[in-house]
């Protein structure tokens, strides 16, 4: 790899291990084996080659997701529903196996309102992370989903996506299994959301939590 290549990849390193806003451009030289002319030289700042970081370090978790059976795989033809819980099982247990990277998104999310040139950036792909998801549910390729489903189910997933990796920072035990999230829709749905009062807490409930998935 060249100097660029290198640089990328220290970035991301440096992302997972010190995080967005704590990683300083010798980090990145450290990691990289690089200079710190090389980052001016192919990037323009520190900031930019960060920014780049973060969003090759999605795309690659969301590579990772598109090329396993669990996720969409062999199921596309099955029950949507089934489909749908082992799917999100899938990103479940990714989020406990993978702390590092999602400490790393969740960090970004409060430096948005206070970061205009990171919320440009992350908002030019954030169609496109919408599209991924509905993708890798359905299990066909990107070209394959119309911009109206990216907008209105990939918009859903992200918005599950982004709760879903903050508790499981805060409390990784009481994640949601995907049977649960089939559950939440159906109560919510039919209009009986407080069922469990009523029934008993077990009742109702379609899996564990999403650790012992």
């Amino acid at each position: 790899m060249g100097h660029r290549e290198d640089l990328l990849e220290g970035a991301k390193r440096c992302l997972l291990e010190k995080g967005y806003a704590r990683t300083t451009a010798r980090d990145i030289v450290a990691a990289s084996g690089t200079n710190l002319a090389s980052i001016g030289y192919h990037y323009g700042s520190k900031d930019v080659l960060m920014r780049k970081a973060l969003v090759e370090s999605v795309e690659e978790w969301g590579a990772g997701l598109a090329g396993t059976e669990e996720t969409g795989g062999g199921e596309a033809a099955g029950d949507p529903v089934e489909r749908f819980a082992a799917g999100w099982d899938r990103i479940l247990r990714s989020f406990l196996e993978q702390r590092d990277f999602v400490a790393s998104q969740v960090e970004v999310l409060g430096l948005l309102p206070r970061d205009p040139e990171l919320r440009a950036a992350l908002a030019t792909v954030l169609p496109e992370g919408g599209e991924g998801l509905v993708a890798v549910f359905e299990n066909v390729p990107d070209t394959e989903v119309d911009a109206e489903s990216a907008r209105v189910v990939g918009s859903f997933y992200q918005a599950l996506l982004t709760g879903l990796m903050v508790q499981s920072l805060v409390s990784p035990a009481a994640l949601p299994s995907g049977g649960d999230l089939v559950e939440a829709m159906r109560r919510v749905l039919s209009g009986t959301v407080l069922s469990a009062t009523v029934r008993g807490p077990e009742e109702g409930r379609t899996g564990g939590g999403a650790a012992a998935s």
